[in-house]
């Protein structure tokens, strides 16, 4: 018998169509088992939003054994860890599975990963489908197991939250992460250190950029980068890894116009490593020579992030 997967989709109400669009997709896997879809409301209203996804809840659905839908508020911590881990909460099944709203599950998903559990896995994440515009462009972690040293190095962006399946019970969502920055890339490091990664890398989840409430959010991301670098320290030793991370930070305060922290943090950037691309661009950007959304739209463009 195939296990029982509580699918958690946070969501503030607020982009109707994208959400019927996920729920969709979660509800029509091709998948034997038992799916609970458990659509979590942070600060909005959960009768609204039920109404909003009531039309791809079909009856057959809801009637259907296999399937349970629920729409709750938020009931721990406000945001997006709050909302997972309330939407966890709620769930009775083998196996938890993250999807935000705004994102697609692709036919074939669960099943692939559910075979990498079968396998012995704990935690499964699967390659992913960047869509910007009218651009997918595909990414891929280029092998079959993600290590802790892997996302120390980098964030890999094909290891989303959107992508996530992994045993009820083994992990939480940590609730301190400042503003949700970064809960994610937290969650994947700590089930990493417990055992690698299983990862089905073909893109099997398309993620939509352009519409995330965070991108912008310039003095959160700051805050997110500084609160990983306190939990994991590790960050700081592996020289290519700190780089991103400290030219991560050189462009978030460029964009919010602090010339100097910018550039102070593009030197420490330069000497962990001198070919680490952000670092110029922070400091094109604290020169005024191009402006942070700018620079962000033509890296999506390319299924790239800062």
């Amino acid at each position: 018998m195939s296990a029982s997967v509580g699918v958690v989709i946070p969501t503030r109400g607020d982009r109707p169509e994208q959400l019927r669009a996920a729920a969709q997709a979660v509800l029509t896997q091709d998948y034997p088992g038992r799916i609970s879809l458990v659509i979590v409301v942070d600060g909005g209203d959960p009768i609204a939003v039920a109404e909003q996804v009531a039309d791809v809840v079909t009856p057959g659905a809801v009637t259907n054994a296999r399937h349970r839908v629920l729409v709750l508020p938020n009931a721990l911590s406000a945001g997006l860890p709050g909302a997972r881990n309330t939407g966890i909460s709620a769930c009775d099944t083998d196996l938890i599975a993250f999807c935000d709203d705004d994102d697609v599950w692709l036919p074939g998903k669960l099943a692939a990963q559910h075979q990498a559990i079968e396998d012995g896995a704990e935690f499964v994440s699967c390659g992913i489908e960047v869509e910007y515009g009218v651009r997918r462009v595909p990414r891929l972690a280029g092998s079959d197991t993600v290590t802790a040293a892997d996302l120390v190095r980098s964030r890999m962006v094909m290891v989303h939250s959107s992508t996530f399946l992994f045993k009820r019970g083994a992990l939480w969502v940590d609730e301190s992460a400042p503003a949700g920055q970064n809960e994610d890339w937290d969650l994947a490091l700590r089930a990493a250190k417990r055992h690698p990664i299983a990862n089905v890398d073909r893109p099997l989840v398309r993620i939509r950029w352009g519409n995330s409430h965070y991108v912008a959010c310039w003095a959160d991301r700051i805050a997110g980068l500084e609160w990983m670098l306190a939990r994991h320290p590790e960050l700081a030793v592996d020289p290519r890894g700190a780089a991103r991370v400290y030219g991560q930070l050189a462009f978030h305060h460029a964009a919010l116009g602090r010339r100097r922290e910018a550039g102070r943090w593009a030197l420490r950037t330069f000497a962990e490593r001198i070919a680490e691309p952000r670092a110029p661009i922070a400091l094109a950007v604290a020169a005024g020579l191009i402006s942070a959304p700018a620079v962000l739209a033509l890296l999506h463009d390319r299924g790239h992030g800062i």
